[in-house]
C-alpha cells in the first residue's frame, strides 16, 4: 500500500507525488495589528519577525515566529478583499491554515484532478514564494493556503 506522499513506479514511469513539508503559518484576521500584538507579542511572548505591506493581497501582515512556523496577523488594507469580508461577517479570528509544499504547481493539478475546488488554479508568484488558496467548501470549512518557497528566498540559499 502506498502512502499519500510516496513515489511509485507504474510500468516504466515513476510518479512523484507532491509533498506537504510543514505548516508554514496560521493566519489570524485582525482589524488592527497594534492591538493584536498586545496579545500575540506582549502576552504570549512571540517575537515579531517583520511587518510587511502585501499589495497583491491588499493587506498588511505581521509575522511572528513560533518554532518552525509562524503566526501571521493579517489586516486588510482595502475593503474589497476576502479578509475584509471575513472581518465584517465574523470579526477577527483564524482566517486560514498554510501548508508549505515542495511543488505547488503539481499539487494544484493533483487537487483539481481529484475534484477539489480551488480559489487559484495557478499559483501567484511573489518575491521568494508561490502561493494559492483552496476553497473552504472542499476542506470542511477551512481556508487552506498552499505555499512554496522559491530559490530567490534567502532561507533556501
Amino acid at each position: 500500500m502506498y502512502g499519500a506522499n510516496t513515489s511509485r513506479r507504474l510500468g516504466y514511469k515513476e510518479i512523484v507525488m507532491p509533498r506537504i513539508n510543514k505548516i508554514n503559518h496560521i493566519a489570524i484576521a485582525v482589524a488592527d495589528i497594534d492591538s493584536a500584538l498586545s496579545f500575540w507579542r506582549d502576552a504570549l511572548g512571540l517575537d515579531v519577525d517583520h511587518i510587511e505591506d502585501v499589495p497583491s493581497q491588499k493587506a498588511v501582515v505581521a509575522f511572528l515566529a513560533c518554532g518552525d512556523s509562524e503566526v501571521e496577523l493579517v489586516k486588510p488594507s482595502a475593503e474589497d478583499t476576502g479578509v475584509a469580508k471575513f472581518l465584517a461577517e465574523r470579526g477577527g479570528g483564524m482566517h486560514h491554515l498554510c501548508f508549505e509544499v515542495d511543488d505547488i504547481d503539481v499539487m494544484l493539478v493533483q487537487l483539481k484532478n481529484k475534484g477539489v475546488r480551488l480559489i487559484n488554479e495557478a499559483a501567484t508568484q511573489l518575491p521568494g514564494r508561490k502561493m494559492a488558496f483552496v476553497h473552504p467548501k472542499s476542506t470542511g470549512g477551512v481556508l487552506v493556503e498552499l505555499y512554496q518557497l522559491t530559490v530567490q528566498d534567502p532561507l533556501l540559499e
